[in-house]
């Protein structure tokens, strides 16, 4: 019996499958087998070819610089500051304009503070003090703004009081003002400038209209009228994140430009245009949230006629700006071509496949089909040492 089986798998081992077509004379199958050819070969061309561009090889390893350049004035009067005009030197940072650049629109300004010793901020909650001895000197103050010297100061008759800390005197206790300082930011305009250059195909591009008009950059303004001009008015930027800039420039705020490149390099150059999207980055949705709005502090510094520092500090709340910058190109090529053709024709005959199943098991006359789609022939010779033909036309199985 061991034998027997070897010898049988031996001898499948040598055998030859060849296919049989079969033509079925059933609509509902033929029906079916049509309408898979049709969706198959709808999803090659229109997805595959159409709009996924499968016969393109494509390039994602953008190489991108950015340059931005921000315009506006504006005039304040504070008791602070007193009279004063601000203009881009004044109100953005960093001045050379690079992928993030921020715009002041809220100061809290602490002015003419020297190094000396004073009582610290009473909203410090380690600087909270009862007797000398909760303030050891040389310690710093844990987010204060100087050094402990070992003094606990106390306003008249209270038990409480402040340590005394060196540092830069009077501390900031100002709040964050109300209304923002440079609400006129607003009207503000930021110019951004993007270079691209795609390396597989030594493709370079900008988002700067090839113009000979001179005048092109000082009137045009981004928007649904004219959206290849690269200049921005903060306050549209702002408005298409969702939010409203007056609000956003009270505490500030993390707005995120992205810039799309999709060039279809078929096409002339002119027709690689990039796409811009607009979103608020920091925390929106809650307004008490420590972690919405953004701010940080900088100070000037002068002597006076004694030669003693001096300085100004500033609080500033503003917008950050994120210009991101992505993309991909495509360009016909044969490599991709012939493999996604060759995928299409291999993927046609899943009709085929499918429609032998139905065939096969699941209609009421699926015994008849299976009998006739599957045939076993072996060599059978007669006296002239020719295969009896008609043995092979009228016998499912043909013996020797």
């Amino acid at each position: 019996m061991g034998q027997a089986g070897c010898k049988g798998l031996y001898q499948s081992l040598l055998d030859y499958k060849t296919e049989k077509y079969v033509i079925a004379k059933n609509k509902k199958v033929g029906l079916l087998y049509r309408l898979l050819q049709v969706t198959i070969l709808t999803y090659l061309v229109v997805w595959v070819f159409l709009v996924k561009k499968c016969y393109q090889d494509t390039d994602s390893s953008l190489q991108s610089s950015i340059v931005t350049k921000v315009k506006g004035v504006t005039f304040t009067n504070t008791s602070e500051l007193g009279e004063r005009l601000w203009d881009v030197a004044d109100y953005v940072i960093p001045p050379q304009g690079e992928n993030v650049f921020f715009v002041i629109t809220n100061l809290v300004v602490t002015p003419n503070q020297r190094q000396e010793t004073c009582a610290e901020s009473e909203s410090i909650p380690d600087a909270l003090c009862c007797e000398d001895s909760d303030c050891p000197p040389g310690e710093p103050v844990v987010a204060g703004n100087g050094v402990r010297t070992g003094r606990c100061l106390r306003a008249g008759s209270e038990q409480k009081g402040t340590c005394e800390i060196f540092a830069w005197c009077p501390v900031e206790t100002k709040s964050r003002p109300a209304k923002p300082l440079l609400g006129e930011a607003e009207d503000f305009t930021v110019y951004i400038k993007n270079f691209i250059r795609f390396p597989k195909f030594n493709f370079s591009k900008t988002n700067v209209l090839d113009t000979t008009d001179r005048a092109f950059l000082k009137s045009c303004k981004y928007g649904p009228k004219d959206p290849y001009c690269p200049i921005f008015r903060l306050g549209s930027v702002v408005s298409w994140t969702g939010s409203n800039f007056q609000e956003i420039a009270v505490q500030g705020g993390v707005i995120g430009i992205q810039i799309e490149w999709d060039c279809d390099l078929d096409r002339a150059p002119s027709e690689c245009y990039p796409h811009y999207y607009f979103n608020r980055l920091d925390n929106r949705f809650s307004e008490n949230s420590l972690s919405s709005g953004y701010n940080f502090r900088f100070a000037k510094y002068y002597r006076d006629a004694a030669g003693v520092e001096f300085r100004t500090l500033f609080k500033a709340y503003g917008i950050r700006f994120d210009v991101m910058v992505n993309g991909k190109a495509g360009k016909f090529n044969i490599i991709p071509t012939v493999i996604n053709v060759g995928s299409g024709v291999a993927l046609m005959g899943v009709g085929s496949f499918f429609c032998d199943l139905v065939l096969i098991y699941f209609i009421k006359k699926s015994h008849f089909y299976r009998d006739k789609k599957y045939e076993e022939v072996r060599s059978g010779r007669q006296g002239n040492g020719k295969v009896n033909v008609e043995q092979l036309q009228n016998l499912q199985t043909v013996e020797a």
